[in-house]
């Protein structure tokens, strides 16, 4: 059997080799364009490239939606195992501990600072992850100065108030998270600040649903010691 006679058994045998190639279908389709003359227009031709560009976004645009949900998916993970961390601890040292480390390596952040105002400002912290602040430091440093409503959660480039939050660490953080806590009507207020030495890791672009349901647990859970 020659070699045309063979292909042609092949393909008699199991048309889906050719049906389910796209660029044996695509040269098959032109063959027959040229047969036909160049005044010719194959409708079939264009209508299954039009076809195959649709395909080619849908498959994009599904990668897309399958990367964002799984990246969701692990900061949920993440934002879990941290309230789980500093639930644990039975005493405030052991809270002020599990924070500046455990749950500092778990968001995949370089520091961590508890700030608190505080009418009295004591000469040193209780504890290394502790910043005191004076009264109305707090609306200060996330406004910028400005009058404006305080968010929840602010997630932008580190600037000039950075020494006054991380102290001996602000040098290596390059973009911060702070976010915001109520302590409570008899209680000044807190702030949780994240600082990590990747520029972009906090931005203004991103979301803050996860951060948000950190600091309203975060600071239900703190008032346990504070109160």
């Amino acid at each position: 059997m020659d070699t045309a006679k063979k292909l042609k058994a092949d393909i008699l045998a199991d048309p889906s080799v050719v049906l389910e190639d796209s660029d044996v279908m695509r040269a098959l389709l032109h063959a027959q364009d040229d047969a036909r003359g160049e005044r010719v227009v194959d409708l079939r031709n264009v209508f299954l490239e039009r076809l195959e560009q649709r395909l080619e976004r849908l498959e994009d645009t599904h990668a897309s939606v399958i990367a964002a949900a799984y990246d969701n998916m692990a900061g949920t993970n993440q934002v879990q195992r941290a309230v789980l961390a500093v639930l644990e601890p039975k005493d405030f040292q052991g809270f002020l501990d599990v924070l500046q480390s455990e749950v500092a390596h778990i968001l995949g952040v370089d520091t961590v600072r508890l700030c608190i105002e505080s009418q009295s400002q004591a000469s040193s912290p209780p504890h290394g992850v502790i910043t005191p602040m004076e009264p109305g430091s707090i609306r200060e440093i996330i406004t910028n100065g400005r009058d404006v409503a305080m968010r929840k959660v602010t997630l932008r480039r580190a600037g000039s108030n950075k020494m006054r939050v991380f102290t001996a660490s602000a040098g290596r953080v390059k973009s911060e998270a702070l976010l915001r806590l109520d302590l409570g009507q008899k209680q000044l207020p807190a702030m949780l600040a994240f600082g990590s030495d990747n520029v972009d890791r906090f931005g203004p672009e991103q979301g803050v649903d996860l951060l948000t349901f950190f600091a309203e647990a975060f600071e239900r859970i703190l008032r346990r010691w504070v109160a």
